[in-house]
Order: structure tokens, then C-alpha cells, then sequence
């Protein structure tokens, strides 16, 4: 163990992860279908557009921050990983309600349809098995 409480040496391979492709992959999935159903069903059909993306590029950077912050807590022992994790999950729940909170404020977008597009950061963890096949075609080394 290191005199700061890592447990490596922290050197990072500066690649993404594939997890965290595939997941984002699954989250854009989730808005293109959310805007292909939703829109015949509103009649504020660009608030609820926007409202969508605003929700869809708000849950990819939610899992990208979530990658990020396991990627650098879990170079630390047990004790300091668990509360690094937590101020970052503090921080990005702030970060989430701030947004919301702002377009609920501006009315510039439906706040449900930003809502909705949010939530596709959690039918991706869902949809990640199937993501994953599909973009293991892909990869060039197949792992």
C-alpha cells in the first residue's frame, strides 16, 4: 500500500471502458426510441424534444462521471474508496437535481421528457447484455 492509502499505482491506460461504451450506446438507444413513441403523443413536440436530449446527454455524463470516479476510488484502500465514492455520488446527484431544477425553472423544455431521458442511464444497465453482444461484432479484438 502507498503512503496516501492507494493500493496501485494508479497509472491508467487512458482507454475507455468498454462497459461504459456499450451502456452510453444503450442510453442513446433509449432516446431514439423514447423520441420516435413520444412525439406523436405530445403536443408540445419541441419542448418535449429537448427536454429528452437535455435528460439523454445529462445520463450519459452521469455515466461517465460514474466511471471516472470508480476508476480513480478504487486505486484506494477500502475505508478511503467508500468515502471518495460517496462525494462523488453526492456530487453528481447535486449536479443531476441542478439541471433539473434549472429546466424546470427556465420552461424552456418539458421537465418530464428530461425526467425520461434520465432514466435512460438506468434501462441501459439493463439493456447492457444485449448492447454487449451486439458491439463485441465490433470490437477488433473481441474481449
Amino acid at each position: 500500500m502507498f503512503p496516501d492509502g492507494r493500493i496501485t499505482d494508479g497509472k491508467k491506460t487512458g482507454k475507455i471502458d468498454k462497459t461504459l461504451l456499450e451502456l452510453s450506446i444503450g442510453i442513446f438507444f433509449w432516446g431514439i426510441v423514447c423520441q420516435a413513441a413520444g412525439i406523436w403523443l405530445v403536443s408540445d413536440k419541441i419542448g418535449y424534444s429537448i427536454g429528452l436530449w437535455i435528460g439523454v446527454f445529462v445520463a450519459v455524463a452521469a455515466g461517465i462521471h460514474m466511471w471516472w470516479a470508480l476508476d480513480r476510488s478504487l486505486d484506494f484502500a477500502g475505508g478511503i474508496a467508500v468515502k471518495m465514492m460517496t462525494k462523488y455520488n453526492i456530487i453528481r446527484y447535486l449536479a443531476i437535481v441542478a439541471i433539473m431544477g434549472l429546466v424546470m425553472a427556465s420552461g424552456f423544455a418539458n421537465p418530464l421528457s428530461a425526467f425520461l431521458g434520465l432514466m435512460g442511464l438506468k434501462v441501459a444497465a439493463y439493456l447492457q447484455p444485449f448492447t454487449h453482444r451486439i458491439c463485441t461484432k465490433f470490437y477488433k479484438d473481441h474481449a
